[in-house]
């Protein structure tokens, strides 16, 4: 069944729709997953704190790419909803090229201040030697990277998600594959890892750039274009909430390695960075969700069908709240072996890594919430109240939450505080939707 963006959508057809897009983030988190996987049980625990520890510096530097894809696709989908395809695709044209250019320039500055930033944020110098060896390695696919990002966006407004999720899939094998070859057979450790991943980024983000630049059978088509200031600005200006978003996490997880440095010690860190990882598996269900709805809803806010508009966010409330409840009952039951991949080697990490997780497990009954109203205010061409659902949870709620808790609580605040945040985005989040209604009809 082919299924376009001015279709109108019941759940069935809505989950047909999103479900490449998900199984692509899925599998981009997957292959993610695997580096902390080969590097926990090939190298050891300190090497594994490290990539954690650095990781979130990493994410800053490319998460101009989930900014111009997140908010370009929306501006892109409006385009296409007024029928205004050969504008479109110019606009599409000049985000690819802004980002490779950036990507080049983000590269080089992060190589330059990698070693201050990782001595800065807490690292030993035996872990800051290890965060400088892969964070440099990783920065030289820096530019592939970002556009990674913003395909994943675009495959959709292009109305080519399962073409996305075949160049994640290859992506992803080559990236387990070599960390087989490199890291488990041939013991590279660190830098094995970092050049798995780059060669991974490589793919999944080069490969769409051979295929939008060559005649295709999608919406889009990469060209000829001209510096359009205003539709550049747009285009950040809807993609804020997904910036500050992505930022705003990669600072948190800053400020989390500290406190549980502080707290746990290094057995703390590569808890944490247990969790996240997995996490990343679990929120990429709702993340793929979020990305792969937002093309049809921006298609159908262009297009002026209010009752449509309508239709997409009832079902979608219904899909994201069975889907929350399954999450945490999959988190509770998996908690243990999940655990036991990683960190199975060390019985007390394991015993640290299991308590957090138990607990963790909660933030999916509620996090869908905030991620989703975000996502659906930024398709409305409404980046302001996106970026202030996004800062409110990634930055105001967690901060406070984990500066505060732990004095009460102690590591156990640590894991609180994840919960405690998430609650108060719902909360907000669900306040616009109500604020907004005589806005949007």
């Amino acid at each position: 069944m082919n299924i376009q963006l001015s279709d109108h959508f019941d759940t069935r057809r809505l989950l047909r729709f999103a479900l490449p897009s998900i199984l692509m983030m899925v599998f981009t988190s997957v292959y993610g997953v695997v580096d902390g996987l080969f590097v926990s049980n090939f190298v050891g625990k300190t090497p594994f704190a490290a990539v954690n520890f650095i990781m979130p510096f990493l994410m800053i530097l490319g998460a101009l790419g989930f900014m111009l894809g997140t908010g370009g696709s929306a501006l892109i989908g409006k385009l296409l909803g007024e029928e205004n395809g050969e504008k479109a695709n110019q606009v599409f044209s000049l985000l690819i090229y802004v980002t490779l250019i950036a990507g080049v320039v983000v590269a080089a500055v992060g190589m330059l201040v990698i070693r201050p930033v990782a001595l800065l944020l807490g690292a030993d110098l035996t872990m800051a030697e290890d965060c400088v060896l892969y964070g440099r390695i990783v920065l030289l696919g820096l530019p592939a990277l970002m556009l990674q990002f913003e395909f994943h966006s675009f495959f959709v407004t292009a109305e080519k998600p399962q073409l996305g999720l075949y160049v994640t899939v290859a992506a992803g094998v080559m990236n387990m594959v070599l960390d087989g070859v490199l890291v488990g057979l041939l013991r590279w450790g660190i830098p094995g890892a970092a050049v798995a991943t780059v060669m991974s980024q490589a793919v999944g983000g080069f490969l769409p750039l051979v295929y939008f630049a060559r005649r295709n059978t999608s919406l889009l088509r990469l060209g000829r274009t001209r510096f359009d200031w205003s539709s550049l600005k747009k285009a950040l200006t809807n993609g804020s909430s997904e910036f500050v978003s992505n930022i705003s996490m990669s600072v948190v997880g800053m400020l989390y390695n500290g406190q549980l440095m502080k707290y746990a010690g290094e057995d703390g860190v590569a808890a944490y960075g247990v969790l996240m990882y997995v996490t990343m598996i679990f929120l990429a269900v709702f993340i793929g969700y979020s990305v792969s709805t937002a093309p049809v809803i921006s298609f159908h806010f262009g297009a002026r069908d209010k009752a449509e508009l309508k239709n997409l966010l009832r079902r979608s409330l219904g899909v994201i709240a069975a889907v929350s409840i399954v999450m945490l009952f999959l988190g509770e039951v998996l908690a243990r072996p999940l655990a036991h991949i990683f960190v199975g080697y060390d019985e007390e990490l394991m015993d640290v890594t299991l308590h957090a997780f138990r607990i963790y497990s909660f933030t999916f009954l509620l996090c869908e919430v905030p991620i989703f109203g975000s996502s659906f205010f930024t398709a409305l061409n409404d980046g302001l109240t996106s970026a202030l659902i996004s800062f409110l949870r990634t930055v105001v709620f967690q901060v406070a939450a984990v500066l505060l808790l732990p004095l009460l609580f102690g590591l156990d605040g640590i894991w609180y505080s994840l919960i405690v945040a998430e609650l108060a985005a719902a909360a907000v989040t669900v306040f616009f939707w109500v604020k907004k209604r005589e806005v949007y009809s």
